[in-house]
């Protein structure tokens, strides 16, 4: 049977929903005639899905806890075509050279898919290509000192959010600050202003406690954000945010994290 005579179809593995949900969005966007037959959390899972499914495509997560991408991809061999996503530009160049069938840069961007999607197509049609160098070589550069997986720590790194009409996957390492009213938490950037449900307390859990320090109830801020702290005509400190002109107010359950400052 044909490529054309069926739909093309493709499993998704990514140990982070969000990431799979934006990826499926994106993809039905930009490749409304492939069929998304199974997804998976971790490498077990997508080998397993692959067999089941005998998909034309796997996008694996190059890191993902257990069984990483790599290894998964390892493991498929040549069942289908494998597209790598991973939120590392330098894994993802190598692997595109090195005659990889494509990558995602996560989050995944719309014009950056339709080239993707481009090559794809003209790939289907022939066998997959063998990645068994490639990927001995990306499982050593994956093994190097400072290239461990943030996602796999546990610790929340994307944050799905409203601006304005529009649902926007913003990297946590972008985010200056966070604050919250009765309703809603507001998401700061460089260049976006956004809003979320998910309450100062949950944040709290979830963010790195080395990089994200609370400072008040209702704030939490990024470390690497703060440009200096001052104090107020009443004693209060408060904390200057780097390229903004926000204060934002440190309560005296958290002064203690200021006094080597």
């Amino acid at each position: 049977m044909t490529h054309n005579a069926r739909m093309t179809r493709a499993i998704i593995a990514d140990d982070e929903r969000l990431m799979r949900e934006q990826l499926r969005a994106r993809l039905a966007e930009v490749w409304p005639e492939l069929e998304i037959v199974s997804e998976a959390k971790n490498g077990e899972e997508a080998v397993t899905a692959v067999r089941e499914h005998s998909p034309d495509l796997a996008f694996l997560d190059i890191r993902m806890p257990g069984m990483t991408g790599i290894e998964a991809a390892r493991a498929i061999g040549d069942a289908c075509h494998v597209v790598f996503i991973t939120a590392y530009n330098e894994y993802a160049v190598e692997a595109f050279e090195q005659g990889a069938v494509d990558y995602v840069l996560k989050p995944a961007e719309r014009e950056r898919l339709e080239l993707t999607v481009a090559r794809l197509k003209k790939r289907l049609g022939r066998p997959p290509t063998d990645l068994r160098d490639l990927l001995t070589r990306l499982a050593q550069r994956l093994d190097e000192p400072g290239a461990s997986s943030a996602s796999a720590s546990g610790r929340l790194q994307w944050i799905q959010a409203s601006v304005g009409q529009q649902l926007k996957l913003i990297p946590v390492a972008d985010v200056l600050f966070f604050t919250s009213d009765e309703k809603y938490t507001r998401v700061q950037t460089e260049s976006l202003e956004a809003l979320i449900r998910k309450p100062i307390k949950e944040l709290v859990e979830e963010l790195d406690p080395a990089k994200f320090w609370q400072i008040h109830r209702s704030t939490i801020v990024n470390v690497d954000a703060i440009a200096g702290i001052t104090r107020d005509f009443r004693g209060r400190q408060l904390v200057q945010v780097r390229g903004r002109p926000d204060k934002l107010e440190v309560s005296r359950n958290y002064t203690h994290l200021f006094k080597q400052m």
